[in-house]
């Protein structure tokens, strides 16, 4: 049986009673993209959102700095559309009650930049901070929430997001963004699905902490080492504490190395370590101070393995690696930054020898490991240097908004590579096309006027890898008809505009999104657009296909039709029902009869078939109506009333 070696080392005395941490600093990150007017119960979601934050300041402590970030407010498609418009303090709530009282849903959704923001605000790195986010919907700006949330986490002094899921169903790329963002940074994730349990969200995610336990009298760093030595193991360990009276303090602890709070006492210790299945027991006594408790493992001799594989690769490559080792399930082989834990890209064993391992996006110098999914023990090592890339895009300066842009380029075509515009200095894009479409390939430009970047970018980490600014000029857009038309005829509409694929000529109420009728501009130039049956005041708009842009407006208004029927105001059951009719005669109107108040008909007959017509009556006695039906939404433009008798 090997002799092992336990000892138990006491490091420098400090003071035994740790003073209880401030409370954080709290930002409070609301929702305000388009998404936000969608409905519960007949109420926009941000009604509902802006009634329980009024009443949750009510509640909130006045003592406790509180300010507010909003996104998406100010502009449709816009990734940095991000406001702190009340900054961290107290005496703020009748600002903040203002400032959510007044917002206005229209954009995207930059929740992760938002959360950052709302920390930056906090000074995170310099004091605890707290951000609370309620959002409704997938991140639509930043590419990967997860890391973004770890490194305000790391960089942090006690960082703490809290996220409220508003309304996002069983959305798996909203719930596991939203969870991850949570998970990475110790706070908590909820979900809400109407007013009263987004109240009891914000209110479990707003409380004040519980007041820490009262300090005990030792403090004792548990660690295990091999044969004799110094340095923590960092692998898995499972602890076991024991009190003399043999209460069990500390149960099945799997972590490598932790500190405890213990009585004053005698305890016996018990480690396994799970990569050998060796076990030590030691005595610990624990004194009022603290200390450290160490127990000794032998060393085991570690599996063998080798990888063979190119001295330099150009990032973001795909290179064969060869190997030899255990081949135990789920072992993998995996690059890594020289004495970083982790990985960057790993590829499993069992795909093959040699094996396909994508390389990182960054040049410098890595490590490609043989590693163990056991315990995640690396048993061989190969250095390799990635190298950059010499990558470039070619277009035109300028463009017209919305046009198709030639784009050249030279890269490494990596699969799912591709070529966007964006705004610069924005992260994401506007429009993209893969580079696997050809080159020179077609790009579609923003339809808003401005100066943009052409970009080359890698599919791996979305890595920006070359970049060409170009200008973006407005277009001229015309639109001509006339002034007035009666409702439900057709108005020719002259244009004078690009003609994109897919653009089209509206008719639209006067403040509204969408359009009543429409026709495409591919149709004609003038082309034929269908009036509304109602009068009114309207708007005839030419509208680009592409993010469904106003590009040009005119009004029009649409006078009510003068329709007049001709019929006998009582009829005997099986006469034959004649009408005249004086209308618009529109193409398949006609000409019905039904019961008052009613929507449907019971019998019709169209307007072509003459004039006057005549009308098939019900199989039974009493009081009707014969209507005069345009062919559009089959509204009702005239109306006279009909009794039929028996006799």
């Amino acid at each position: 049986m090997r002799l092992l070696a336990i000892f138990a080392t006491l490091i420098a005395l400090f003071p035994a009673f740790a003073s209880a941490q401030d409370r954080p600093n709290t930002v409070l990150v609301l929702d305000a993209s388009g998404s936000m007017w969608g409905q519960i119960d007949g109420v926009a979601k941000i009604t509902i959102a802006q009634e329980v934050v009024t009443d949750l300041l009510q509640t909130f402590p006045a003592d406790e700095n509180l300010g507010l970030t909003i996104y998406g407010a100010r502009t449709r498609g816009d990734c940095t559309d991000i406001q702190t418009v009340v900054e961290p303090g107290t005496g703020n709530r009748d600002r903040i009650a203002s400032a959510v009282a007044a917002i206005k849903p229209l954009g995207k959704t930059p929740m992760t930049d938002a959360i950052i923001a709302a920390a930056e605000a906090l000074r995170y790195t310099e004091d605890s901070a707290t951000v609370i986010l309620v959002s409704d919907g997938v991140e639509t700006c930043n590419p990967d929430p997860c890391a973004a949330a770890r490194l305000l986490e790391e960089n942090g002094i006690g960082f703490t997001a809290h996220v409220i899921g508003f309304d996002v169903g069983s959305d798996p790329d909203a719930l596991a963004q939203m969870q991850c963002i949570a998970d990475e940074t110790g706070g908590q994730f909820l979900t809400a699905a109407n007013a009263s349990e987004l109240t009891s969200a914000l209110e479990q995610v707003s409380k004040a902490p519980e007041p820490p336990a009262a300090p005990l009298t030792g403090q004792i760093t548990f660690m295990a080492v091999e044969d004799g030595g110094f340095i923590a193991l960092d692998e898995p360990i499972v602890w076991n504490v024991t009190a003399a009276d043999g209460t069990v303090v500390i149960a099945d602890r799997n972590q490598a190395v932790f500190t405890e709070d213990l009585p004053v006492g005698v305890y016996t210790v018990t480690a396994l370590r799970l990569a050998t299945e060796d076990t030590v027991t030691a005595d610990l006594t624990v004194l009022p101070a603290p200390g450290t408790k160490s127990v000794a493992f032998p060393a085991p001799l570690p599996p063998q393995a080798t990888l063979t594989a190119p001295d330099t690769s150009l990032l973001g490559a795909t290179i064969p690696v060869g190997w030899t080792g255990p081949n135990e399930e789920n072992d993998y082989v995996s690059v890594a930054k020289i004495g970083d834990d982790g990985y960057i890209n790993y590829t499993r064993i069992r795909e093959g020898n040699p094996l396909e391992l994508l390389m990182p996006t960054e040049p410098g110098d890595y490590e490609i490991r043989y590693v163990l999914n056991q315990d995640g023990m690396v048993v061989a090592t190969r250095p390799i240097t990635v190298a950059a890339l010499t990558v470039s895009v070619t277009a035109q300066d300028q463009a017209v908004a919305g046009s198709l842009v030639t784009v050249g380029w030279d890269g490494p075509d990596y699969e799912r590579d591709y070529i966007s515009v964006a705004s610069v200095g924005d992260d994401g894009y506007i429009n993209y096309a893969r580079t696997s479409e050809g080159n020179p390939l077609e790009l579609l430009m923003p339809t808003e006027p401005g100066t943009y970047e052409i970009r080359y970018v890698l599919n791996q980490d979305a890595e920006v890898l070359a970049t060409r600014t170009i200008t973006i000029t407005a277009l001229k857009i015309t639109i001509d008809a006339v002034a007035e038309a009666v409702a439900g005829s057709t108005v020719a509409v002259s244009w004078e505009g690009p003609d994109y694929q897919n653009d089209y000529i509206a008719v639209s109420e006067v403040g509204t999104d969408g359009y009543v009728n429409y026709a495409r501009t591919s149709e004609g130039n003038p082309t034929e657009v269908l009036m509304p049956t109602a009068p009114g005041e309207y708007e005839l708009r030419y509208v680009l296909n592409q993010d469904s842009m106003v590009a040009a407006r005119r009004p029009i208004t649409i006078t009510a039709l003068k329709v007049q029927l001709v019929a006998p105001a009582t009829i005997k059951l099986g006469e034959t029902l004649t009408i005249g009719w004086d209308g618009p005669g529109y193409e398949r109107d006609y000409i019905s009869i039904g019961v008052p108040g009613a929507v449907d008909y019971i019998n019709y007959t169209r307007i072509s078939d003459g004039n006057p017509l005549t009308l098939e009556l019900p199989d039974t006695a009493g009081d009707y109506e014969i209507r005069y039906q345009l062919n559009q939404d089959g509204v009702i433009v005239g109306r006279l009333p009909i009794t039929v008798t028996k006799e």
